[in-house]
């Protein structure tokens, strides 16, 4: 039979961030305690004081969360460079055999010029080209008969150097992901390599995410 503070756990944990807001004593127990008391008794088929919820979370170790915070935030003091890149554009294209064989000629024509800025992402059904938005008419060429499934365009990216260490700690991502969800910055690709992080956002939310990713490193 579950018990009180597995039913608690567990529904906390199930909540992004109120962990790591409970650690770091910015969440009012006893508040948390009367929203979670209905689905705990609800869980458990019997009345549960709330008193037993707030010692139960008061109980809580942050243990893994403050072991990993620790060395996220060391690494964080480790960061590279940022690139900021302006102006861009995305396409994505349902996989296709065609796709594949338009893909190399346009990689092909993107290399002859070192200026040009360009990535391409590939997932199990579809492709992710971002480009320069000086390419849209180039890019619409090349693929014309593919299917077209989301097209932005006023797009901007920021991309972050990782020391080598980031492979061994996991969480990395999530870490710099929460900071920017936390201040509301809308997230519209995210492109990766082994210590290149690459994020896409609107134009106009260029500036406040590029200040969230430096803050992270003044973060001690």
């Amino acid at each position: 039979m579950e018990s009180i503070g597995k039913i608690t756990e567990d529904l906390i944990n199930r909540s992004p961030f109120l962990r790591e807001a409970i650690t770091d004593n910015l969440i009012n127990i006893s508040a948390l305690a009367r929203k979670l008391k209905p689905e705990i008794e609800e869980k458990l088929n019997k009345p549960v004081k709330e008193g037993a919820i707030v010692m139960t979370i008061k109980r809580m170790s942050p243990g893994l969360y403050h072991r990993l915070n620790i060395k996220i935030t060391n690494m964080m003091s480790e960061l590279g460079d940022f690139l900021v890149r302006s102006n861009l554009s995305d396409f994505t294209y349902e996989n296709s055999e065609s796709l594949k064989s338009s893909q190399s000629d346009f990689i092909q024509l993107m290399r002859k010029e070192s200026d040009n800025f360009y990535t391409i992402s590939q997932g199990l059904s579809e492709t992710t080209f971002i480009v320069s938005a000086g390419q849209n008419d180039l890019v619409k060429h090349f693929f014309r008969n593919e299917k077209l499934k989301t097209h932005n365009e006023k797009l901007a990216s920021v991309t972050v150097k990782l020391p080598s260490v980031n492979t061994e700690i996991y969480g990395v991502y999530y870490y710099i992901l929460k900071q920017l969800a936390w201040e509301g910055i809308n997230i519209v690709q995210v492109v990766s390599t082994s210590n290149e992080f690459t994020i896409v956002v609107k134009q106009d939310e260029i500036d406040g995410a590029f200040k969230i990713l430096m803050n992270l490193k003044r973060i001690l």
